[in-house]
C-alpha cells in the first residue's frame, strides 16, 4: 500500500492538480475555470483527466447544469480545501513570525457584534498590533449553521451560541448575555422607578425582523404576560438605526446587553426597570474544531477575552445610564 502512494499517487498528485479541480468545481464548468486561471481548457482537461487516472476514479460528472463533483470528488474536495487552508494559515504565522506586528484575520460576526462587542476588540487589538488588518464578514449566527467558518471564508466567528455545536466546531464562551427594555435616558419612562411591559403595551417599539432572536423574543413575551403584542413602528436589522431611534426619546426597544453596554453612553440610552425572561445566549467565539489558528486569530480571541471581562461582570449587575448615572434593575 505504501509503495502504491508512492508511485501511483504521491509523485503524481500535485497541489496544482488540486487548485485546478477546485476551480472547476467552484464555477462548474472548465471552460470558466480555465479563465479565471489565466489558462487554457485543454489544459484544464488534460489535469483532470491525468488526476483521474492517478487516483483511479471518476472525479467529475457532466449535467444539463454544469460540471458537478462525483462522491469521490466531493471526498478530494473536502480535503482540498482543508490543504490550502492549512498552507494559508501557515504562510501567515510565518509572516507574522517574521514580523509580529503585522498580519490579516477573517472574522464573521452579526450586526450585534458590530454594533458592540467587536470595535471594543478591534480597538484593543490595533492598539497592540497597528498593522494588522481586520476583514469583518456581516454573519448570521441565529441558524447557528456557521457556514462561512464550514467554507473557511472566515478564520473565527465571533456570535450567540444557544444549544450544543455540532462535532466539527467548538466555542469559546466569553459571557452570557442578557435582554434588556431600552429608552433614552432623557425619556420620561427612564423617570420612572416602576414599570412593566403592560405600561409600554401602547407605545412605539423599535424591533428587528421576527426571524432574528430579539425580533421573535418581543412578541413572545408580551403574550407569556396575556398581554396583546406591542406597537411595533419600526422594523430594521440596524443597530445603529434601532439606537439612533431609541435616541430620539420617542421609542422604546428591547435590545441585547452587549450592545447596550457599549452604546447606552453614546446614545444616552438607558435599561428600563422591567425585568425580562431568561434567554439562554452564550457569546463565543466560535472556531472550526482541529482547524490551525494563525498567531493572529490567537491574538485577537486574548484582546476578546480581555474586553469581554468586564462586560461579564456588568451583566452581573447591569446599570446603565447616560452621563456616567447607575439606574440598578430590580432582582
Amino acid at each position: 500500500m505504501a509503495m502504491d502512494w508512492a508511485d501511483r499517487i504521491g509523485r503524481r498528485v500535485k497541489l496544482r492538480d488540486l487548485h485546478v479541480l477546485l476551480a472547476v468545481i467552484q464555477w462548474g464548468s472548465m471552460a470558466q475555470a480555465a479563465r479565471h486561471l489565466s489558462t487554457s481548457q485543454p489544459v484544464v482537461s488534460k489535469t483532470i483527466a491525468e488526476l483521474e487516472q492517478a487516483l483511479g476514479v471518476r472525479l467529475l460528472d457532466r449535467t444539463p447544469q454544469g460540471i458537478v463533483p462525483t462522491m469521490y470528488g466531493r471526498a478530494l474536495m473536502g480535503r482540498g480545501l482543508a490543504i490550502f487552508d492549512e498552507l494559508r494559515e501557515g504562510i501567515k504565522e510565518i509572516e507574522f513570525l517574521a514580523d509580529p506586528a503585522a498580519g490579516e484575520l477573517r472574522v464573521g460576526s452579526p450586526e450585534t457584534m458590530n454594533a458592540g462587542l467587536l470595535p471594543a476588540i478591534a480597538e484593543r487589538l490595533a492598539a497592540r498590533h497597528p498593522r494588522v488588518i481586520l476583514h469583518v464578514v456581516q454573519a448570521n449566527t441565529v441558524t447557528e449553521e456557521f457556514r462561512e467558518l464550514r467554507e473557511r471564508s472566515v478564520d473565527l466567528m465571533l456570535g450567540r451560541v444557544s444549544r450544543p455545536l455540532d462535532e466539527d466546531l467548538e466555542a469559546e464562551v466569553l459571557y452570557e448575555d442578557r435582554l434588556f427594555v431600552v429608552a433614552a435616558a432623557d425619556s420620561a419612562w427612564a423617570r420612572r422607578r416602576r414599570l412593566t411591559l403592560a405600561d409600554l403595551a401602547g407605545e412605539p417599539w423599535v424591533n428587528a425582523p421576527a426571524d432574528s432572536i430579539v425580533g421573535a423574543f418581543l412578541p413572545q413575551v408580551f403574550s407569556a404576560q396575556g398581554l396583546a403584542p406591542p406597537k411595533v413602528a419600526v422594523v430594521s436589522y440596524s443597530m445603529y438605526l434601532r439606537n439612533k431611534l431609541l435616541a430620539s426619546g420617542r421609542y422604546v426597544a428591547v435590545l441585547p446587553g452587549s450592545v447596550l453596554r457599549f452604546s447606552a453612553e453614546r446614545f444616552g440610552l438607558r435599561a428600563l426597570p422591567i425585568r425580562l425572561p431568561a434567554t439562554r445566549a452564550s457569546i463565543s467565539i466560535i472556531t472550526l474544531k482541529g482547524r490551525t489558528l494563525s498567531p493572529v486569530a490567537r491574538v485577537f480571541s486574548e484582546c476578546a477575552r480581555e474586553v469581554a471581562k468586564p462586560v461579564a461582570q456588568w451583566l452581573r449587575n447591569p446599570a446603565v445610564g447616560s452621563r456616567g448615572t447607575r439606574t440598578p434593575l430590580p432582582g
